[in-house]
């Protein structure tokens, strides 16, 4: 009997934790299903596909010359027999809708909602949308609140809460370690700081660079590094003038993209993810896996992740001042460095593994082809 076909779908150019989640929601369903990736033809996702994967590449400019694009993945859907799209970015919702009004095969449409949603959707173009969906996989039960109040209970799709988790990491000896912060010129007599993500004003990068400064000024040894490609080089010259302009050229650290930051966050003393209000936070669990302790704002699904004192610490979102106050208690508090991070590590090994979301989400498709 053949498998169920699912297409994994994200056209995103962009290149970070919600466009590697499809890639590996793709790879880890293939073991209960025909999984096909379409992914936008500017996509740098490409380079993560192997000769097993099958992926096909849709050009697709924008929502308002989407036609053709829809035409062309109408045409997918009816030629591979794809049961259910599952996509993962939310400005797909329009063009994954009219593929299907456009087949002949009318699948079934699961999104996985990483965005907060912040008005009502009872308009004729949000009730056009959500009416030809059929589940709604929201990263935080705070997100599902928000879908809930703000999606009319008539054309609301199915919501079920699903958690993004992270593959099992290499955890690297402590040789490996000893040459990594080498080969990163980390000095290992300073507490060295880590924040991964995009270069841009909502990851919070600067509210870091304020931070370190107030902790250097009052006499502790402290680095920073930020990993990510930048999404906005204006904002980036500025961060580098801020740090001139605070003299902490020795201190902060610009180290651009990395494939994979698991060895990255194993450097580190600490990880910080200092967002206005991150919807789930993935770099926090991929941190915590590997046994580091973290420090998270106190917004968004931070909170769902972080038991404050317990698996990390939380400070108070946008304000850099209670950040530099949560990595001076883990400065001068070598214990509870080292409790925090191995009640992280036990968390995300109970609730956050990719392999144990995955599962759940294979059930969740199963049982959505029986309705």
């Amino acid at each position: 009997m053949s498998k169920t076909i699912i297409l994994e779908l994200c056209m995103s150019p962009d290149l970070g934790g919600l466009e590697l989640y499809m890639l590996r929601a793709a790879k880890a369903l293939g073991s209960d299903f025909n999984v096909i990736s379409v992914i936008n033809e500017n996509s740098k996702l490409e380079q993560y596909y192997d000769e097993n994967d099958k992926y096909i590449k849709i050009k697709k400019i924008s929502n308002l010359f989407m036609f053709g694009a829809a035409k062309k993945l109408a045409n997918i859907i009816d030629t591979e027999q794809v049961e259910i799209i599952h996509m993962h970015w939310t400005k797909d919702i329009p063009f994954v809708v009219l593929a299907k009004m456009l087949s002949n095969k009318k699948p079934k449409i699961a999104q996985t909602r990483n965005m907060t949603m912040t008005r009502f959707k009872d308009d004729f173009y949000h009730r056009l949308m959500y009416k030809n969906m059929d589940l709604m996989l929201p990263v935080t039960f705070q997100v599902k609140e928000q879908l809930e109040k703000f999606i009319p209970q008539d054309i609301r799709p199915k919501i079920e809460v699903l958690y993004m988790g992270s593959d099992k990491p290499e955890i690297l000896s402590d040789d490996e370690v000893t040459k990594l912060k080498s080969e990163l010129n980390f000095d290992t007599n300073i507490f060295n700081l880590g924040l991964v993500g995009r270069i841009n004003e909502a990851k919070g990068q600067h509210l870091l660079i304020k931070a370190v400064d107030i902790l250097i000024k009052q006499g502790l040894n402290v680095n920073a590094y930020f990993v990510g490609h930048a999404m906005e080089e204006s904002y980036l010259e500025m961060l580098k003038k801020d740090v001139k302009d605070r003299t902490l050229e020795n201190n902060i650290h610009f180290l651009g993209f990395m494939k994979n930051p698991h060895h990255f966050y194993q450097a580190c003393d600490a990880v910080v993810l200092a967002s206005k209000k991150e919807t789930f936070g993935l770099v926090l669990i991929e941190a915590m896996q590997v046994g580091t302790a973290v420090i998270g704002a106190n917004s968004g699904g931070v909170i769902e992740i972080i038991d404050d004192e317990k698996t990390g610490l939380l400070f108070e979102s946008k304000n850099y001042e209670s950040l530099a106050s949560s990595i001076e208690k883990l400065i001068n508090n070598s214990e509870l460095l080292s409790d925090i991070a191995k009640g992280g590590q036990k968390k995300c090994d109970e609730k956050f593994s990719n392999k144990l979301q995955f599962e759940k989400l294979s059930k969740i498709f199963q049982e959505e082809l029986r309705c």
